[in-house]
């Protein structure tokens, strides 16, 4: 494997772990400084007998979180916004709740092409519903988010 694919897999690797991140930060309240050395800590490359975790960038794992916690807010309402009004993000499934925050953060706050954080977050999607109607639904929802965000992009 390239060095240029081993990246690209730890940046994938790193979004995928921040939508855990803060799912768990939502279900149990831990603070971004615990969950964050948690999963850099124990999960980062890490091996159990259930099988190896892939190694993720820290750099991009730590800004998603921090960002998705600062940025709550502006990231919650464009994420309302994208819905349905009968449909407010509150009412929405928790992971995938998790999944907007991290994907607005990176939308709003960094420089990645919507584009590819839009595939990423579908793949993540896909990954957490594979035989649902999520990633379609998670497509559209992101596609409205990075139009709001960086409407010179498309």
């Amino acid at each position: 494997m390239t060095s240029r694919e081993e990246k690209r897999q730890m940046k994938s690797a790193a979004r995928l772990y921040a939508v855990q991140a803060l799912y768990q930060m939502e279900i149990s309240g831990q603070t971004v400084k615990a969950v964050t050395r948690e999963f850099e800590v124990h999960r980062f490359g890490a091996t159990y007998e259930e099988g190896e975790f892939a190694e993720g960038e820290p750099e991009l794992f730590r800004a998603l979180i921090e960002n998705a916690v600062n940025w709550q807010a502006l990231v919650d309402q464009m994420t309302d916004r994208a819905l349905v009004a009968k449909w407010p993000i509150d009412r929405i499934d928790p992971v995938i709740r998790a999944l907007f925050r991290a994907a607005g953060a990176e939308l709003t706050q960094l420089d990645t092409p919507p584009k590819v954080v839009i595939n990423e977050f579908v793949d993540i999607a896909r990954a957490f519903f594979p035989e649902g109607r999520e990633p379609a639904f998670v497509n559209a929802v992101l596609d409205h988010m990075a139009r709001e965000a960086k409407p010179a992009a498309f």
